[in-house]
């Protein structure tokens, strides 16, 4: 007979092994069972599934700017893009048209895409900030504007009008025809906009300042643009807004901007949309060609320059003019060209400015910029001396003086200027990559950082606002910048 502590412990053991289940085994089926209810939970709590849910993952941005949505027919924004997808009628102003080459059965949708024409396609910010506005709130978590359903609540209102696709399908229809009222759909698109947001009340409690429209085309909203000039405005740049006195208040000349209707104060300078594609730094290849441009030769005011530096330059070694303009026929030799060349011209045309400068940063190109007086996105947040070369106009029209200037930089900062320009690239980049432009945005893209420089000038708005309170009835005080 064995001993009784061994019998006890055969008998504890026995027991032990008769349990439903152990500790351990315990531990497993809780932690299995609380997986399996948390992956239900994420799976049925996300309404597009399709799309993490990302507010899981990501922290939303602190103090974001609180944005309300003017109440405007969709005619005004979306309709227009199914009016454009809907005509069979090519762009008069391009050799090809990659939106209307040929005839297909368009299917209206909520969202429609934007179109691919690049001479619309460049102006395309409207398309993205509406987008970042109209995708629903729980993908809105990288967003840093909140979209707010009480206008009592809101830092701006933004006016849901896609002006710039208004003006170019005008345009479209032949040259000049924006300058007419009679029979110019985009002239009563801009009347009709304009009645709606002054009757509404928060137009008339701010006057307008806290209004925000995007008008990245030069000549979007050109009828109306006195009447929106307090308003916040969204522009590629200032040429063809100012209007120059000739004489100064005590008849001396000056050249001094006696009258504006934009400033640096309230409004925001914002990127093209780059045509091209980006070259990451990984893909960068040994470029061959020293300066590279294309574009067309013959432009208008500032770009008077531009063809006075195209006869300096076409001749000159390692030197490639191209005339023409990145479309569909000649896009690949936009990015050849760009791609294998140490630097890329950007002289001033119409205006002082052109999506040829963001294809460039795409590109690794470093942007050569012949300017007295240009104005560049994000500034205070982008440092364009760390990865562009600015050349003053005066020394660009010196013969040989810019081939000089660009071969006396090393290779070593050329290096260190890619380098920095593959930083900021992301920055200059609208596309989220998702249908209609409707879901979440990239935190480090165009959209965010255009609503952060909105909200930089929210204290002088404010300001504005209440100042303009305490004026007594009848005053009126003119639009006028004194400052530098």
């Amino acid at each position: 007979m064995p001993p009784k502590n061994t019998v006890d412990s055969i008998s504890a053991a026995t027991k032990t092994t008769t349990l439903p289940c152990s500790i351990p085994s315990l531990f497993l089926t809780f932690t299995v069972f609380s997986f399996i209810t948390l992956s239900f939970f994420l799976l049925f709590s996300n309404p597009n599934p399709s799309i993490p849910n990302l507010q899981n993952t990501l922290q939303a941005p602190q103090n974001p700017i609180k944005v309300y949505l003017a109440d405007l027919p969709r005619s005004f924004n979306y309709g227009l893009l199914d009016q454009y997808w809907s005509s069979s009628v090519p762009d008069s102003r391009i050799s090809y048209d990659p939106d209307h080459s040929q005839i297909y059965g368009y299917k209206s949708s909520k969202f429609p895409p934007y179109p691919e024409n690049p001479l619309i396609k460049q102006y395309s910010a409207e398309y993205w900030l509406m987008g970042d506005l109209m995708t629903p709130e729980h993908l809105r978590i990288q967003s840093f504007a909140k979209r707010v359903v009480d206008v009592d609540q809101a830092d701006v209102v933004f006016v849901p009008f896609f002006a710039t696709l208004s003006a170019e399908m005008e345009l479209g229809r032949g040259k000049g025809t924006f300058r007419r009222k009679e029979g110019n759909e985009d002239y009563k698109r801009q009347k009709e906009v304009i009645e709606l947001v002054k009757n509404s009340d928060a137009w008339k409690r701010s006057g307008g300042r806290d209004h925000v429209f995007v008008l990245t085309d030069p000549v979007a909203m050109w009828h109306v643009r006195a009447e929106i000039a307090p308003s916040i405005l969204l522009v590629v740049d200032f040429g063809g807004w100012y209007r120059l006195d000739s004489k100064s208040s005590n008849g001396s000349s000056s050249n001094m901007i006696q009258h504006t209707q934009v400033s640096l104060l309230k409004d925001i300078i914002v990127p093209y949309t780059h045509l091209l594609p980006r070259l990451h730094l990984a893909e960068n290849e040994r470029r061959k060609t020293l300066l590279y441009f294309k574009g067309a030769k013959h432009r208008h005011r500032g770009g008077v320059v531009r063809e006075n530096m195209w006869d300096l330059l076409v001749n000159e070694p390692g030197v490639i003019m191209e005339e023409g303009f990145p479309n569909a026929t000649g896009r690949e030799q936009s990015i050849r060209g760009m791609r294998t060349s140490e630097f890329c011209l950007h002289p001033a045309g119409d205006t002082p400015t052109s999506c040829r400068l963001f294809d460039a940063i795409q590109s690794l190109c470093i942007p050569v910029i012949v300017s007295d007086n240009i104005e560049l996105p994000f500034e205070g947040m982008v440092d364009y001396s760390e990865f562009s070369v600015f050349v003053a106009v005066n020394d660009a029209l010196k013969p040989s003086w810019l081939v000089n200037h660009l071969k006396s930089i090393s290779e070593k900062q050329r290096n260190e200027y890619r380098q920095k320009m593959a930083k900021v690239q992301p920055l200059f980049i609208y596309d989220n990559g998702h249908p209609g432009g409707i879901g979440p945005i990239p935190p480090d893209g165009a959209v965010n950082h255009i609503w952060k420089k909105v909200q930089q000038k929210l204290p002088m708005i404010k300001e504005t606002i209440v100042r303009e309170k305490r004026k007594p009835a009848g005053v009126s005080i003119p639009l006028r910048c004194h400052c530098t």
